[in-house]
């Protein structure tokens, strides 16, 4: 008997073009409708994620409305106020070269943004300890500072840090960086009136493509202070403007005879809040620098500075947030000009000289716990290397010797 053979099976009946393209439509519907719905739930649920999403307009707005900065600066149909600043860039961003200096891609070019105020930058510290609060992005890390494009966002979330006990600071800024993301434009709340202030800004966003010590932020802000200034008088004195060449050395003196002073301050207060006391003793402590830090500013260091008013900044009272941002930015400026003098007031091989002397230096690695207090061990290491190369005291605490008063 011839085996049974398997009943043939009928070949499945085929899906015609049209029935299939519907079928895929309408899963590529749900799916995109799924996507939405989670992300809707995402942007209710979740601040960062409306936050992110702001900051990528915005971001994608600024790039969309970038334009070569030569041909703006020779556009005759806008103001002659904006031509004179930009062509201002333009030239200093050509004299940088003649310094050394890496222009790279910085300010080639510009973007108005149509507004006077770009962001909002909030950062925060505890009212007993100068430590930055920090945030914690992707990529980036953790950084002491977080920018807001949306006010109202700004606002909500500095009056909750306020609420928790921080200090909180909350301050306009005319850019931002995206660390080489993308080609960063001029921005027009970056232009100012100050000239010496605008070409101050070019050489010290490019100074940090020249020289950037990895984990060292103060130290690189105060570097490019330094270089920024310097180059700025340069730049005058090479175009023939004594006045403002002029104008950028006191201006110079002045970020000097601040850094000392703020220095002194926060060794006062560093003092205070190493005694560990209730909060009604820290908050009389406070009060008492405060009292402090408004005689000296008054009677010691107003009077001495050439280009600053002292005006309301008398009046502020301690805020632990403000002053860390202050002082970024002018940790021993002392350590920098004794170092142009070495290098004979030559800043083109000062900026060489220095590079070639922080080869090498960064951060040691160190646990999270002591980065959280706000120490910058970075800063400590190329500090230490330029303060043994002028002969001067390695330790940030060493310069209110200097200082107008002690603290």
């Amino acid at each position: 008997m011839a085996p049974l053979e398997p009943a043939s099976r009928p070949a499945p009946a085929q899906e015609a073009p049209s029935s299939r393209r519907r079928r895929l439509w309408r899963i590529a519907r749900w799916a995109a409708l799924a996507v939405v719905g989670l992300f809707a739930l995402a942007w209710v649920a979740s601040g960062d994620v409306r936050y992110l999403v702001r900051a990528a307009i915005e971001e994608a707005r600024i790039l969309r409305a970038r334009r070569p900065i030569a041909r703006v600066a020779e556009d005759r149909t806008i103001s002659p106020r904006l031509r004179a600043s930009l062509g201002l860039v333009v030239a200093a961003r050509d004299y940088a070269a003649r310094l050394g200096l890496e222009a790279k891609e910085t300010y080639t070019t510009y973007a108005d943004v149509g507004r006077d105020t770009l962001l909002l930058v909030l950062s925060a510290a505890p009212r007993d300890c100068l430590c930055p609060y920090r945030w914690h992005y992707p990529i980036v890390g953790r950084v002491p500072y977080k920018g807001f494009f949306d006010v109202a966002m700004a606002k909500d979330a500095a009056a909750d840090l306020a609420r928790k006990g921080y200090d909180v600071n909350l301050r306009p800024a005319g850019a931002f960086s995206t660390l080489g993301w993308f080609n960063d434009p001029l921005l027009s709340t970056a232009l100012t009136r100050d000239s010496v202030e605008l070409a101050a800004t070019v050489f010290h966003e490019i100074a940090h493509n020249t020289l950037w010590v990895k984990g060292a932020v103060a130290f690189n802000e105060s570097y490019a202070q330094y270089v920024g200034y310097h180059a700025a008088a340069d730049f005058f004195a090479a175009r023939g403007d004594s006045a403002l060449a002029r104008r950028a050395l006191a201006r110079w003196h002045d970020e000097m005879l601040l850094a000392d002073y703020y220095r002194a301050l926060v060794n006062r207060l560093e003092h205070l809040y190493a005694l560990r006391l209730p909060p009604a003793g820290v908050d009389s402590g406070r009060t008492a620098a405060a009292e402090w830090a408004r005689a000296v500013l008054q009677d010691s260091v107003g009077p001495r500075l050439e280009t600053f008013k002292v005006g309301r900044l008398a009046a502020r009272p301690i805020n632990n947030a403000r002053l860390i941002g202050v002082l970024l930015y002018r940790t021993r400026l002392d350590l920098f000009q004794a170092w142009h003098e070495h290098e004979g007031g030559d800043l083109r091989r000062s900026v060489a000289d220095l590079t070639r002397l922080m080869e090498g230096a960064e951060a040691p690695k160190t646990s999270d716990t002591t980065r959280a207090a706000g120490h910058d061990p970075g800063s400590d290491v190329a500090f230490a290397r330029l303060a043994r190369a002028v002969g001067g005291p390695a330790g940030p605490a060493d310069q209110t010797a200097t200082g107008p008063a002690s603290p």
